[in-house]
Formats: structure tokens, C-alpha cells, sequence
């Protein structure tokens, strides 16, 4: 969707240098972080350079007649008694159907997410949430505290129209905070501070949801220039989207998510800048509007979403099923009993999974950092004749060298155990299956291609989507949730994807006696060995 590179937030490195290496001096905290927002949400009309007529953009955003609720009367019988699934393997079909879903949203919109970018796909996606909200839609946006990719006025502003409210998740690193603060608040209440909301979903009037890997921003859709993750969600309609909306609720209403107008303070007062609430928001519009920054081909392939979901709904993909579960830890994950530890729900529900498999377990992870207690959980269902594959990135795939010295310290025990590891090749073939048609002509050089899917496939019978990593911080710290989707003809098709994925043309075969490692040079080798102080439990 977009015609030039992608901007990189600031804040990933600093949440890397602010949660991964703590435990280092102040000196070299202060040193390493660059705590400068990246000031890429310019929605005041002062920065409006375009000259894109607003009637262009008018016609173009202009909805048709036809509601969501009618789109959905053929299934609404199914929906009252089962769980429609829909798995969502492309990134410009996840991109488009949450487009097309608030385009289409007549009474709400419910946002959670790690990640909500403001880079192109961030902006565009910014500028459909302002469109629902002037149609009358209520949008309501929970963003965790440490990612949040827009300056404090930013957000006040798109929070000021009446139809729309922001939350920040825990907000003792980023929004409001300045160095000092963010400091005091990391060494005073370091459990607190790591203990972060990794949930994703995406809920359109209590009746359709998206939940799975994908946060918000160019790299989780193919539209990056240099990097790209190949990830995973799934569509839910009716039956377990009750679920997700009550797990909603409860982070919304929860004291750890807070209204971003407490946290930030403002000279000027957004609400004056129309009448009943509604901001200016002309020059968001006007970028997204623009040609150059949503190609039109693009914008005509998420109007035919009804037809394509008919035609998958025909062709035996959409799956109505009974006891599909969703699973998300509570707001704080745990009661902070164990310091950097206290497990989850999610935690708890995914070794019960494990622990009842009888034939095989296939897992894709982008980092794997196991302990004494996972590693002896593969090795038990090992010895009982249970086959478990992990697909998880390789150094060159890897964006993530703290995550990758933690996987590299126990790689070794792990393969002992008798897991068989593949890590993902950063050209891997799979790429062009995957990567955007727009981008894949734009670019001479493709993008690197980095695992973030979180999926597990159990015994042919069982599938799980969500947003666990499996390590230290998805199992202790980190609130995640899960989709457990039991369906052989699911499975069948998840498993065949992933099994692919870890064919020579997309992985490599990780041994006792090799690894790929020395496939990239020296000084990464380097930088992974130097992470090696950042404690595992953190990881």
C-alpha cells in the first residue's frame, strides 16, 4: 500500500533497551536509548501539503448502501450456535478485511494491540477509524504503553471526537513519561514495568473479530521495504467473539489501562476545533486519500472481500464449528507473587495442550527461548513417541538479538531432548507466496522475510492461533491470548502450510552438528554473543 520506505519506530529500540537491558547501569541506559518521539501521525491541518481535493477524498471514502448486518444475514442462523473460523494466511488479506470491516461497521469497533504504528499502514488504518467514527460508529482503541508510535497531542487529537476513545495500556514507559520518570518507574517497579499487553484483536460490532500474530504497522502485511514478517490470524463470526469482547471489557474497565487524556496535558483544546467534538482531521484524509500512499488497485481489491469470502465460504474454508475457545490471560497476566514469573492462563492452558498430545506436535515461534520446565515437557512426550517440530527464526531472519542469544544459550539441550528445529531462511521461497502484489513489483531488491507467526497444530486435530511466544515473557510477564480451534480440516490445512515452511527452500535444518549461524557475518555473530547479559527470564 505504499510507495516509499517505510519509517522504523524509534520506540522498538527502545523498549529493547529499556526492558532488555535493565539490568545495566543508568549510564549506559541513558547512553544506549534515544527517548525522541517519532513525530509521524501529522494529522493537524498546518501540516496538510497535499492538494488532493476534498472531494476527490470524499467519493472515494464514500460507503455502500449496504450494511455489515445484511452482509451477514445469510450466516446469522450459524452464528447464534457456532463459531464461524476463517484462517487468515496473507497479510493483504488480514490488511484488507480489517478495512473492509470498519468501512462496514455500523454500532462499534473494539482495537486491542502490542503495536499500533504510525508509519503508512498505521495512518491509513488511523484514517478508516475516523471515517467509522463520523458515520456515528464507537471506536474504542487500547494500545499498550511501551510501542505507541505518536506523540502525546497526537493522540489527544484523534482522541477529542466524540466517537472515539484511546486507552493506554500500563503506562509507565512512554506516553506522558520523560526520561527521569521512565527510569524511576523501571528500577522501582521493574516486574510492573515488564509486564506489558501482547493481546491483538480486532472486534466489529460484537459479531466478527480478528485475532492472531499481526500488530498493526507496514511489516505485518508485506508492505515494508527492508523487512517483513510472515504471520498468522484467523476470523472469527459469532460463537467465541462473545468471549474475546468480554476479555475486551475487562482490560478496557481495568485500572492499568488508562485514558490517554490523563496522561498527557494539552495548552490547546482539541474539542474546539468543530462543533459537537468532531476534530479536523482534513489532513489525515487527504494522505490517506492520496494516490501515492494507498495505490487504487489496492483499494478496489477491498471491495470485493464480500465476494471472496462467499467464494472461500463455497469452497469449504470457512468452517463452522463447535468449541472454539479463546483464552486470554487477565489484565497484569498475574499477581506478581513470583518475581519475573506467576505464569498465566494462556501459559496454563497451552501445557495442558502439549501435555495430551498423543502423535505429534508441530510449533512455528519467532523466538524460542525454552527452560528446564518446557524442556522436559518435549522430552517426556519424546520418549512417549510423540514427533515435535519447532520452526523459529534464524539469525539472518531474526529482528530480535536479545530473543535469538536466549534461543542460542539452550539449543543445544533443546535438540537434545529430540526436537527437531528448523529456522527460517530470511529469502525464504515462501516470501513471494506471501509478500504484496503492489510491493513485489515496486521493489528490485525484496525485503527480508522474519517468522512472527504463533501457531501450534496438535495430533491432526487440533489448532491453536495466537500471540505466545514460546519464552520467559509470554509465559510470565507478557498478557497473551490464544484462539483453540478444534477442527481436522483446519489442522489439515494449517499443518500443511507450516510443514512447507520448513522445507529446505524456506528453512534450515538445525542439528547437534550444524546450525546457520555462520550465515551471517561477523559482527551480528557478535552483537548476539555481547546479549548474553540480559537475563533469560526477561527474554
Amino acid at each position: 500500500m505504499i510507495n516509499k520506505r517505510s519509517k522504523q519506530s524509534s520506540l522498538k529500540k527502545q523498549a529493547l533497551c529499556l526492558i532488555k537491558t535493565a539490568t545495566l547501569s543508568f549510564t549506559l541506559l541513558i547512553t544506549a536509548c534515544s527517548f525522541a518521539h517519532p513525530s509521524a501521525l501529522k494529522i493537524n491541518t498546518q501540516n496538510n501539503t497535499n492538494t488532493i481535493s476534498t472531494e476527490s477524498c470524499a467519493a472515494l471514502n464514500q460507503p455502500d448502501s449496504k450494511p455489515l448486518s445484511e452482509h451477514l444475514a445469510p450466516f446469522s442462523k450459524k452464528m447464534e450456535n457456532s463459531t464461524g473460523v476463517y484462517v487468515l494466511e496473507e497479510g493483504i488479506e488480514s490488511l484488507l478485511s480489517r478495512g473492509w470491516l470498519t468501512h462496514k461497521a455500523e454500532k462499534t469497533i473494539d482495537i486491542q494491540y502490542f503495536i499500533f504504528s504510525a508509519d503508512n499502514i498505521g495512518l491509513i488504518a488511523a484514517d478508516y477509524l475516523i471515517q467509522a467514527a463520523d458515520r456515528g460508529v464507537k471506536v474504542r482503541l487500547l494500545v499498550d504503553d511501551l510501542m505507541v508510535d505518536a506523540e502525546g497531542d497526537e493522540l489527544l487529537k484523534l482522541n477529542a471526537h466524540k466517537n472515539l476513545s484511546i486507552k493506554i495500556y500500563n503506562p509507565l514507559a512512554n506516553i506522558g513519561k520523560n526520561i527521569l520518570q521512565k527510569i524511576a518507574n523501571l528500577t522501582t517497579s521493574f516486574h510492573g514495568f515488564n509486564q506489558r499487553m501482547h493481546n491483538k484483536t480486532f472486534t466489529v460490532d460484537g459479531k466478527i473479530s480478528i485475532t492472531g500474530g499481526r500488530n498493526v504497522a507496514d511489516e505485518y502485511f508485506g508492505y515494508d521495504h527492508k523487512y517483513n514478517f510472515r504471520d498468522r490470524d484467523v476470523l472469527l463470526l459469532g460463537g467465541s467473539v462473545s468471549t474475546i469482547e468480554k476479555s475486551f471489557e475487562e482490560f478496557w474497565n481495568d485500572p492499568l489501562s488508562v485514558p490517554v487524556t490523563e496522561l498527557v496535558k494539552s495548552e490547546f483544546d482539541y474539542t474546539d476545533e468543530a462543533d459537537s467534538g468532531f476534530g479536523n482531521y482534513d489532513a489525515l484524509h487527504q494522505y490517506a486519500c492520496d494516490p501515492k500512499n494507498y495505490v487504487p488497485s489496492v483499494r478496489k481489491k477491498m471491495n470485493k472481500i464480500p465476494e471472496a469470502f462467499l467464494q472461500q465460504a463455497a469452497n469449504g474454508k470457512v468452517h463452522w464449528l463447535q468449541n472454539v475457545e479463546y483464552v486470554s490471560d487477565i489484565p497484569g497476566k498475574n499477581n506478581q507473587d513470583k518475581f519475573l514469573g506467576g505464569s498465566g492462563l494462556s501459559t496454563d492452558k497451552l501445557i495442558e495442550l502439549v501435555r495430551n498430545a498423543k502423535k505429534s506436535v508441530i510449533i512455528q515461534t519467532p523466538y524460542l527461548v525454552t527452560t528446564k520446565l518446557s524442556r522436559n515437557l518435549f522430552k517426556t512426550l519424546i520418549d512417549n513417541g510423540v514427533e515435535i517440530k519447532i520452526l523459529t527464526n534464524s539469525l539472518a531472519s531474526n529482528d530480535n538479538l536479545e530473543a535469538f542469544s536466549g534461543y542460542q544459550r539452550d539449543r543445544d539441550k533443546l535438540l537434545k531432548t529430540g526436537v527437531k528445529i528448523y529456522e527460517f531462511k530470511p529469502d525464504a521461497a515462501i516470501r513471494q507466496k506471501i509478500m504484496s502484489e503492489v510491493m513485489d513489483k515496486q521493489l528490485t531488491t525484496p525485503p527480508i522475510f522474519g517468522l512472527h507467526s504463533k501457531s501450534m497444530v496438535i495430533d491432526d486435530e487440533i489448532t491453536v492461533i495466537g500471540t505466545f511466544n514460546l519464552d520467559p515473557r509470554s509465559a510470565n510477564l507478557n498478557t497473551e491470548s490464544i484462539t483453540i480451534i478444534p477442527s481436522k480440516a483446519v489442522t489439515k490445512d494449517v499443518k500443511k502450510g507450516m510443514l512447507e515452511e520448513m522445507e529446505p527452500q524456506n528453512a534450515w535444518h538445525t542439528t547437534l552438528d550444524w546450525n546457520p549461524d555462520d550465515e551471517v557475518g561477523l559482527l551480528k555473530q557478535i552483537k548476539v554473543k555481547l546479549r548474553r547479559v540480559v537475563p533469560k527470564n526477561i527474554l
